[in-house]
């Protein structure tokens, strides 16, 4: 699975607290699964919720959410693709542990497709990206909030 890596790379690049403090991000996979079928080729498509927390975060949610959000809609468009998606795709909890203190955990239902193909007895197994996106996509590369500067990165 590729893809809480790279989750973890944009979130690290976008948030001056995990760059400092890269033990503060954790990753789980939960609910996985593997969907395949009958079809002559073993190709399969990964689907899993992948839990991400922040711990010990002071700063403002827009902060983590922003990044995420941008993320997805390069590595898993779908989520806003329909209501049930926007609304099951993408949640979030907080738990406040003091006046400047929290600990952020969001949920993303994630899916990476698998081709395996066969060639002469040998299995060659790679990494589908997502379909493009009509229209024209920016990627970020500076995040402001209220007019400030906050974080800047290059990929």
């Amino acid at each position: 699975m590729l893809k809480p890596k790279q989750l973890r790379q944009a979130l690290t690049n976008s948030l001056p607290l995990l760059q400092n403090n890269p033990d503060n991000l954790h990753l789980f996979i939960d609910h996985g699964r593997i969907v395949s079928t009958l079809a002559p080729s073993l190709s399969f498509e990964y689907q899993y919720q992948l839990n991400v927390v922040i711990t010990d975060y002071a700063g403002d949610a827009d902060l983590i959410m922003v990044p995420v959000l941008a993320w997805l809609r390069e590595n898993q468009p779908d989520i806003m693709a329909t209501e049930h998606k926007r609304q099951t795709g993408f949640t979030f909890k907080v738990d406040v542990l003091s006046d400047t203190l929290s600990d952020i955990s969001i949920d993303l239902q994630l899916t990476e497709r698998v081709i395996v193909k066969e060639d002469n007895g040998v299995l060659h197994v790679d990494h589908v990206p997502e379909p493009t996106m009509p229209g024209d996509i920016t990627r970020p590369w500076a995040l402001y909030l209220h007019s400030e500067l906050v974080s800047r990165w290059h990929e």
